[in-house]
């Protein structure tokens, strides 16, 4: 697959960090704050490109993956009314040990970057394999998400494993959101999780990710 981006480099004193955002924006795909969990809403050509922004930060530890999400139009459909604010995503790796509390003076240095396309195997972009879940629940796996809210952006720290594992959850939406929803109009619900139960959660909130094919103009 391939995936163009822009890279981005920022200064703070004598530390340079390297963003990486899409080129054309996810204007169908919104990130919500509900307090004790958080949902994304996105149609298929978003729910396609974060999966693969997903795989690309298993690929990329010495970067920051950035979603700029918090300025979008919500989907045309009710949401729940305990919504919170909207977040941007920043995705990284932990090896990084970027402080959050940096990114607001990161996310001010950044010019218009330069342009490049990301070749990702077709393999890892259709990969639906997991860990064993016994093996995820042992107390001595690291290979777990952590969050962090930080100028309204949501920071996803993890490993390569964790992330390349996860991605699936975007191309499943991608993959099956678009014909579930005309063939369930009674219930035109297609989601899937990042559950507290699948040993990929550290200190980190379960993640509700919904297909919707309509939004506003």
């Amino acid at each position: 697959m391939k995936l163009p981006v822009r890279i981005h480099r920022a200064r703070l004193g004598a530390a340079e960090f390297r963003v990486i955002r899409p080129t054309q924006p996810l204007t169908r795909a919104v990130l919500i704050d509900h307090d004790r969990h958080l949902d994304v809403y996105l149609d298929q050509d978003a729910a396609r490109r974060i999966g693969a922004l997903w795989a690309l930060a298993a690929r990329s530890p010495r970067s920051l993956i950035h979603l700029p999400l918090r300025t979008n139009r919500l989907p045309d459909r009710e949401v729940p009314d305990a919504a919170g604010p909207q977040l941007d995503l920043v995705l990284l790796h932990h090896s990084l040990q970027f402080a959050p509390s940096r990114w607001k003076q990161v996310r001010g240095r950044l010019g218009a970057g330069r342009l490049h396309t990301v070749r990702l195997p077709e393999a890892e972009h259709g990969d639906r394999t997991v860990s064993d879940y016994a093996a995820r629940h042992f107390q001595e796996n690291r290979d777990l998400f952590h969050q962090h809210l930080q100028a309204e952006t949501l920071f996803m720290t993890g490993s390569a494993k964790v992330f390349r594992e996860t991605a699936r959850h975007f191309h499943d939406v991608a993959h099956n959101g678009p014909n579930y929803v005309p063939v369930h109009p009674s219930y035109p619900h297609f989601c899937t999780e990042l559950h507290s139960d699948d040993g990929t959660l550290g200190n980190a909130r379960e993640i509700h990710i919904e297909y919707c094919d309509q939004w506003d103009a």
